[in-house]
């Protein structure tokens, strides 16, 4: 792990990197307390007020304020996705070390519901499952948790497999260690920083397919500060008041390019 630290800190450019993502989790824990406005607040006599010194991103068709609305948004877009992971995270990973582990039955079955997830289309799945749960921000994240576990199961399982079998393992085997002292304490450790190098790579599709819900309603639902569904609102205005669309959905590329680049530079690190 310190070997992995010292190469990952090595490089200026990951400094910067990691800098930014700590940067967009501050704003998230601040949250509408470092909000210029209040992000719910209706004002109709400013609608529609281009960016300025007040408003520094515009107001939307209600007059509350892009910025505030930003702002709020990102620890909504940061916790549904931290919300998503470690729901995916717990159901992949014990079903990886199970089926890695013991094989058999077990094994078949879990990896042929695996299989039968990855088939469909995440996000059409999703959908279906937020449709039939009903359109708000906790189903949509209960409905892509559902469908996102497979490939962590199956990342875990193939390092489970090729950690089984060498000496150390059967050593411990053979002095009578128990399979869950095995498995949490000698397995899991060493599996580890593969598994984190993929979920922090997959913030970023977290995030936009949490937005992508949202937008088409399936998702946070009005006056909810959600960008997805700030995006959605947006377009209806985009020929005349383009700022209302475009810096929600500028925070969503960001996010996604910082947390994308934070995921890079971890890969890069274990090699």
């Amino acid at each position: 792990m310190m070997l992995f630290l010292k190469r990952l800190l090595r490089t200026p450019g990951n400094w910067l990197v990691l800098a930014l993502a700590l940067l967009l989790a501050a704003v998230a824990i601040g949250g509408s307390r470092i909000a210029p406005h209040d992000p719910l607040a209706v004002d109709t006599d400013v609608r529609f007020r281009p960016p300025g010194s007040v408003y520094w991103m515009g107001t939307d068709n209600l007059g509350r304020d892009v910025a505030s609305r930003v702002i709020a948004g990102t620890r909504l877009a940061l916790q549904s996705a931290a919300v998503i992971l470690l729901s995916a995270t717990v159901v992949g990973v014990s079903i990886g070390l199970v089926s890695g582990y013991y094989g058999g039955l077990v094994d078949e079955v879990f990896m042929r519901l695996s299989d039968i997830l990855i088939a469909f289309p995440g996000l059409v799945l999703a959908l279906a499952i937020a449709a039939a749960l009903g359109p708000n921000l906790t189903n949509a994240m209960i409905a892509i948790a559902a469908v996102w576990w497979p490939p962590y199961a199956r990342l875990v399982r193939g390092q489970v497999l090729s950690i089984k079998e060498r000496d150390y393992i059967l050593a411990l085997r053979s002095l009578g260690a128990g399979d869950l002292r095995i498995l949490f304490n000698h397995i899991l450790p060493n599996i580890m920083v593969p598994f984190i190098v993929q979920l922090t790579s997959d913030v970023g599709p977290a995030l936009v397919t949490t937005s992508s819900l949202s937008f088409i309603g399936m998702g946070a639902q009005p006056p909810t500060p959600e960008w997805g569904s700030m995006v959605s609102l947006g377009r209806k205005y985009i020929l005349d008041y383009w700022w209302i669309s475009t810096f929600p959905g500028a925070a969503i590329f960001l996010t996604v390019l910082v947390f994308n680049a934070v995921g890079e530079a971890l890969r890069k690190a274990m090699r």
